[in-house]
């Protein structure tokens, strides 16, 4: 092997001044030959069990609003300029806020992100964020709340800290050398300094990434360090997702095994944070998502903001069947779930047969699909054409049940 994998956990679980992981040792990780994977996954995961035994975050988001962006970030399909698809609405109401979120909770997540496109919140944004927040807390005892709202202005984390949001997300996305490459509309100074707004309102800082930008393996590297450095308690890790009608559709540069390693040096660099794999899990890392989840301790149920995940049932069955455990849930909890969901499953399964002699095709807009769970009857849709993302056409801003 190129480096000891193994003695470079031990020497971090060892502690000490000289027990971090190196800008070497992370790029090392980067460089490792494939046939050196399980090697890898191996070690890290002797961090992730350290602090995370083998329990695994499960997170839901509830897009408030959707496309209508004035930024230019080229990677995002509600950017402007964008010509990719999605749904596009203004913010949801806080009854159909709270049906969403219900959705997402009752299918396992514990955290809700609520999220919205723009440069940042009016303070009327912020005052229907609150009043959402409040209402959210109020029926779900327990619940998390993380906002990601944009750059947000003077006493505006203070107003959600005190509503009782919990986190904030605002992701670098990239290296602060590669920034200016990926969007002009706004500086990475700018993303830093929200991260800071929020951290000293008291709110859970998360700030993560996006590979698969055109970023060498230094500024990935770079990336990471600036994320230690901001010392955010969450890294959700991000695998661009090639929209159609974007700058960036067509581009294909990462792999399985690439994705892996890059959530693999997260877990060396960033020991003790909750590594979260985030956009384009299902279509970069495929196979070897269950893998990934040995390094990595928290996912995205079920859909994304503007394109569809994987069947919130399969996400489950996923975790239970590679011996991982849901945080919040015990055994006999997590038993339960998966029994409601495959009785939801075969539920929407014989509605979509009945359907499919209807004049109302399941999941049209005529139609509110399924039931609970059943998110239009996913089950029965073609594989994405040239493994491309599929856009959500479902849940939050649609008459479809959500896929949780």
């Amino acid at each position: 092997m190129s480096i000891d994998f193994n003695a470079l956990a031990t020497r971090i679980l060892d502690g000490g001044p000289d027990s971090e992981a190196t800008e070497a040792d992370a790029l090392a990780v980067l460089q490792a030959p494939d046939l050196e994977l399980m090697f890898l996954v191996a070690a890290a995961g002797r961090l992730r069990r350290q602090h995370f035994g083998n329990t695994v975050k499960v997170n839901y988001l509830v897009n408030l609003k959707s496309g209508l962006c004035p930024e230019n970030c080229n990677y995002c399909s509600q950017a402007v300029g964008s010509e990719a698809p999605i749904l596009k609405y203004s913010y949801l109401s806080k009854e159909e806020t709270l049906e969403q979120a219900g959705a997402g909770l009752r299918g396992g997540a514990t955290r809700v992100c609520m999220v919205s496109s723009g440069r940042g919140p009016s303070n009327r944004d912020i005052d229907k964020v609150v009043e959402m927040t409040e209402a959210l807390k109020d029926e779900y005892e327990g619940v998390e709340v993380c906002a990601c709202l944009g750059l947000l202005k003077d006493g505006q984390a203070e107003r959600l800290k005190d509503a009782g949001v919990d986190a904030y997300n605002h992701n670098i996305n990239t290296a602060e050398s590669h920034h200016d490459n990926i969007v002009q509309t706004h500086t990475y100074e700018d993303r830093i300094d929200t991260i800071g707004r929020a951290k000293s309102a008291g709110l859970s800082p998360c700030s993560g990434l996006i590979a698969g930008l055109g970023e060498t393996d230094e500024q990935l590297v770079e990336a990471l360090f600036a994320l230690k450095a901001l010392d955010t308690d969450s890294i959700p890790v991000n695998f661009l997702m090639p929209f159609d009608g974007t700058p960036y559709e067509n581009t294909w540069e990462l792999s399985p095994t690439r994705c892996v390693k890059i959530l693999t040096m997260a877990r060396f660099v960033c020991p003790d944070k909750e590594i979260r794999i985030a956009g384009g899990r299902e279509l970069h890392l495929r196979t070897l998502q269950a893998t990934a989840l040995h390094v990595a301790n928290s996912i995205f149920l079920g859909d994304y903001l503007t394109s569809e995940g994987q069947d919130a049932l399969a996400d489950l069955h996923m975790l239970r069947d590679n011996g991982f455990s849901i945080l919040g849930l015990d055994d006999a909890g997590f038993a339960e779930l998966i029994a409601t969901h495959e009785l939801n499953a075969a539920n929407a399964a014989t509605v979509h047969r009945s359907h499919a002699v209807s004049t109302t095709p399941c999941g049209s807009s005529a139609g509110t699909g399924c039931g609970d769970g059943c998110g239009g009857c996913s089950i029965a849709q073609a594989p994405a054409e040239d493994n491309k993302p599929v856009i959500r056409a479902r849940g939050a801003g649609t008459e479809v049940a959500a896929n949780a």
